[in-house]
């Protein structure tokens, strides 16, 4: 340990007025232009850089964004079964004061996390968001062709992306 504290370090200086003239061009346009296209070159080097770091940071910040919506996408799949099974209780017991509480609180939670009902029953059907698992031949009065008549289950959208279809009966 002596032995290092004694040593001492030389350090070589280095001047820029130490270059040989032979380097250096003859004339001060030729300096100027040299120095013009150096701080081009760099200029250009330096666009670069930042462009893909800007490019960088976008595709991060895409790619975040992509995987908290995949990811909630799939919690509200799970939850789907969840609200099937409340909508149902309450079909079978309207009159109970704890299953209505309940299916508010569903029904809030859904509007909170972005998962919206898709409307079915009187509307015509449209493939990307119904599936008709039943067609009836000689509709309702005053029915128009390819109607939903009644919804087997509901359908839910999350944003602009469909969760399920709903099953309906469509009149033909």
């Amino acid at each position: 340990m002596e032995d290092k504290q004694d040593k001492e370090v030389e350090i070589e200086q280095v001047s820029i007025e130490e270059t040989t003239q032979t380097e250096q061009p003859n004339n001060t346009e030729e300096q100027i232009q040299q120095l013009n296209s150096k701080v081009a070159e760099l200029n250009d080097k330096y666009l670069r850089v930042a462009a893909e770091l800007e490019n960088t940071r976008r595709r991060a910040s895409i790619d975040i964004e992509s995987i908290s919506r995949n990811r909630a996408m799939s919690v509200a799949e799970k939850f789907l079964p969840v609200i099937d099974a409340v909508e149902a209780a309450l079909k079978h017991t309207p009159d109970d004061e704890g299953i209505k509480s309940m299916s508010l609180a569903v029904q809030s939670a859904c509007a909170q996390i972005g998962i919206v009902k898709i409307e079915a029953v009187g509307q015509i059907l449209n493939p990307q968001l119904h599936n008709a698992i039943q067609i009836i031949d000689k509709p309702t009065e005053g029915t128009k062709s390819n109607t939903i008549l009644e919804e087997m289950q509901a359908g839910y959208m999350f944003g602009d992306t469909v969760l399920r279809t709903s099953m309906v009966i469509v009149s033909k």
